[in-house]
């Protein structure tokens, strides 16, 4: 490898770690999901939400409701305070659920 491309590839690197990170703390209301009207596939992208636990989570609000706040996805069967502890940045009850 050459100077010249192990400096670019060093700075890439040096970049990326100082950059993405940054970009990631950014998250809005926006880019959360709101477990209110997400489909299937929208609560798959959570974190450790796999086929079976979104399933549940749009059978629970269909037996009960809207979620009112976003613990109440605890109540969900599969759904623990670990996982909540990932969950609760990136989820949202939106607006509606307010009224």
């Amino acid at each position: 490898m050459t100077r010249l491309a192990a400096k670019t590839l060093l700075t890439g690197l040096v970049l990326g770690l100082i950059v993405a990170p940054l970009i990631s703390m950014q998250a809005t209301k926006a880019d959360k999901i709101n477990i209110n009207t997400a489909s299937l596939g929208e609560l798959q992208k959570l974190p450790r939400v796999g086929p079976q636990i979104a399933q549940r989570i749009l059978d629970y609000r269909k037996e009960n409701g809207n979620f009112k706040r976003i613990e109440d996805i605890l109540k969900v069967r599969g759904v623990g305070e670990k996982m909540f502890e990932q969950l609760k940045d990136q989820i949202t009850v939106g607006e509606a659920a307010n009224k």
